[in-house]
């Protein structure tokens, strides 16, 4: 009887389930075809309303699992995934949205397990493939990447998703047009796709079409409103334009919703770099490593950011990580460029050999220019070509504004090529010496060396080197017969298309000048400056106060662990000594008190130390009133710094070093006449210190016969600079007259 009624109830319940479920498949339906109307708290409740009878019903814990996600509760839909995954572990769909969700958890390994799987089960399964095509490339497997998208595309040839995520790669791997060509088929096929229209976007960006660029992200962002990715392109774009409060604001907002977003992370990072907020900068770049150990792009950000605190062997260390990932990272070796100049033991030989990796990973591979026959007058007026990111208020631009104003334009055609988004009173300055002006920051390469040839630009000079804002791989295309580099930073661009570097004997010695794809040629000094006319006298501060006042007026990531210990051992020799430091990174509370705390490591006592931050330009020199005797760091040397400490009639300790920069003082410093200044070694360094600060009476002579001696030297008289840089020019042109008649003859 028992045995009886358990089997009626067993009946029963199986003829309610299958009442239930027969309910379940016409509420299910409603569900999918809210979710795929996007109304998905409609869609929780119907499957929850499943899920309160039925409570492993597959498909509707599948369809909460992608609601959870799509709100964002990416936990919440990991655990209903993996539960629709026990349930059913050959549902190839779960395994791919599961994914999905590790993807946007930062979990990228266990994205690519889940990815490989679900084309276990099904291979050719479209969506998956071009999802792991995704996760490979952040993942850096750019050719396995594109190789999984193409498979998508031969299973799916209308697939806008595979030729997006296709495009994606490409633009990574610095293909710019076929990336555009991606992006336009998944328009073809899908006029409204999002991400694809933000691909485009950031061709646009790439080919520095800027306003073209932000109108595709304002429609992308009209189509889905917030979305994180789309805000991380925008702040991308406004960093590009160095807009750095709105870029820092959209990055900021896409992690508020998506706190793992590589882009968002990586653009905070720059951002605040930039902005001299290094801790802020650190922690993204820590975020970005800690979700990807392999992230060549989080490694160089921690390096950048461990520069900015002068730590630059850490720095490099963190660059050659980078490199060991993407030997081809551009930005990765021209950081490792630029802070090989502050490593005392990397010579001339170590620094030529980073910029010779840039120009074979990089410039080689850009094809050159041929250019047509033009006519070879050796005495006519030459055109030349500045190309430069630093027309404005920038070191590099001071040292090149003299020249532009003395320029005889009977004999030379003046044509400036600005490479930055933005303008200050110096711009225009700059703009009014040039017989021709071009804003080229909104020209791509390929554009910008049309319009160069176009020009008929004879010599093309290259200001800006390794340093940002550069154009070198417009150089590398050779839009012009001679090319030469020079200003801002001329160490040396390691390119075979580059054919002159405008330095002098202290700098780049004879010695070593083999090492250098250019020619080097000598002026009266590396560089010259501005006149600084309307700073009024000062006094010695020396003969108010009773003791000597040292100034690093420098760059402070300039300031070596090495030049510290040195400045330290002068000033126990000198009792009471006192040192002041000025740099704008020095508004930074994390890194003033870090500086300090190097000082006062080194035995330079706290109370001796005084730090000063951002100024006007015309305060920033009156500061040189307070300072007896100016400190060169090592061995990097200050280039602007030691000619504003040398106009204020402040001179400068300077000592030679193993490569370019650290001889730039030296350089500077002799050219001026004051060779005796110069010290070989540490000790010779000290030596000249103490024995200068104990002649306060030749100190103070100096102060004031300091601006007319760099007025009568060949390097400070701007004039005479310029002649001689004119003639090095006209030299130029008649070798390659030369050369090219001889060519002609031999042809």
């Amino acid at each position: 009887m028992q045995n009886s009624g358990a089997g009626a109830r067993a009946f029963q319940n199986a003829r309610l389930q299958k009442k239930l479920m027969k309910q379940a498949d016409t509420i299910i339906a409603a569900a999918a075809a809210a979710y795929g109307q996007g109304k998905y708290a409609e869609t929780e409740a119907l499957c929850r309303e499943i899920l309160k009878v039925l409570p492993d019903h597959v498909d509707a814990m599948h369809l909460l699992g992608m609601c959870a996600h799509d709100g964002r509760r990416l936990q919440e839909a990991k655990e209903l995934l993996e539960r629709v995954i026990a349930l059913d572990p050959r549902l190839h769909d779960a395994h791919n949205n599961l994914a999905t969700v590790h993807f946007d958890l930062g979990n990228l390994e266990e994205a690519r397990r889940c990815q490989e799987k679900a084309i276990a089960l099904k291979p050719n399964f479209a969506v998956a493939l071009t999802n792991l095509g995704n996760t490979l490339m952040h993942l850096g497997q750019y050719q396995q990447a594109i190789e999984l998208h193409d498979r998508a595309i031969k299973i799916k040839p209308d697939y806008a998703d595979a030729f997006c995520n296709r495009g994606m790669v490409e633009i990574v791997l610095g293909q710019i047009m076929r990336a555009k060509e991606s992006f336009d088929r998944a328009l073809l096929f899908q006029p409204r796709h999002a991400e694809a229209i933000v691909g485009s976007s950031m061709v646009s960006t790439e080919l520095r079409h800027h306003d073209e660029a932000a109108a595709k992200l304002a429609m992308a962002l009209a189509i889905k409103p917030g979305a994180p990715r789309i805000l991380a392109q925008r702040g991308r774009l406004s960093y590009e334009l160095q807009r750095l409060e709105p870029a820092l604001a959209d990055f900021e907002a896409a992690l508020a919703i998506s706190p793992k977003l590589e882009l968002a992370l990586r653009g905070k990072a720059q951002a605040c770099l930039v902005m001299g907020k290094t801790a802020q900068a650190i922690a993204a770049a820590t975020a970005l490593i800690e979700q990807n150990p392999r992230s060549e792009i989080g490694l160089a950000l921690m390096g950048f950011a461990y520069s900015n605190q002068g730590e630059m062997d850490a720095a490099i260390e963190y660059l050659d990580r980078a490199l060991a990932i993407r030997p081809d990272y551009g930005d990765a070796i021209r950081g490792k460029i630029f802070l090989l100049d502050y490593l005392a033991e990397a010579d001339f030989a170590v620094q030529q050999a980073v910029r010779k990796s840039w120009w074979d990973a990089i410039g080689s591979k850009i094809p050159q220019r041929k250019l047509p026959k033009r006519p070879l007058d050796p005495d006519k007026q030459i055109v030349v070509g500045y190309v430069a990111a630093e027309f404005r208020q920038h070191s590099a631009g001071l040292t090149l504004l003299p020249v532009l104003r003395h320029h005889d334009h009977a004999n030379f055609k003046i044509i400036c090529y600005y490479s930055w988004p933005g303008a200050d009173e110096y711009t225009a300055m700059f703009k009014s010496l040039a017989d021709v002006w071009v804003d080229a920051w909104g020209l791509s390469d390929d554009e910008l060396a049309d319009r160069i040839e176009a020009d008929k630009v004879d010599i093309l000079i290259d200001v800006s080197g390794h340093t940002t804002g550069n154009r070198l791989q417009m150089f590398a295309r050779k839009p012009a017969p001679i090319q030469a580099t020079g200003f801002g930073h001329a160490t040396g661009t390691g390119m075979q298309t580059m054919d002159y570097v405008l330095a002098d004997s202290v700098f780049i010695p004879p010695s070593v000048r083999h090492l250098f794809p250019e020619k080097i040629h000598d002026l009266p000094c590396l560089i010259t400056m501005e006149p600084v006319t309307d700073l009024p006298a000062s006094e010695l501060p020396m003969l108010r106060n009773g003791y000597v006042t040292f100034g690093v007026f420098n760059r402070i990531y300039k300031i070596s662990d090495d030049a510290i210990r040195v400045w330290s051992r002068l000033m126990r020799e000198l009792p009471g000594s006192k040192i002041i430091l000025k740099h704008g990174l020095l508004d930074d509370p994390l890194l003033r008190d870090s500086l300090v705390a190097r000082l006062v490591a080194q035995g330079i006592a706290e109370a001796s130390i005084t730090c000063l931050g951002t100024t006007s330009r015309k305060d920033h020199l009156l500061a040189f009133g307070n300072v007896d005797i100016s400190l060169d760091t090592f061995p990097q040397n200050g280039g602007i710094s030691t000619w504003e400490s040398l106009y204020a009639g402040v001179p400068v300790v300077a000592k030679l070093g193993n490569g370019a920069s650290s001889r730039a003082g030296a350089s500077i410093v002799a050219a001026v006449g004051l060779g005796d200044w110069v010290a070989e070694d540490d000790e010779g360094y000290i030596e000249i210190g103490r024995k200068f600060a104990s002649q306060p009476a030749l100190l103070a002579k100096l102060r004031a016969d300091l601006p007319a001696q760099i007025a009568s030297s060949p390097a400070g008289n701007v004039e005479i600079y310029t002649r001689e840089l004119e003639a090095g020019y006209r030299k130029f042109w008649r070798d390659h007259c030369a050369a090219a008649s001889d060519s002609c003859d031999a042809a």
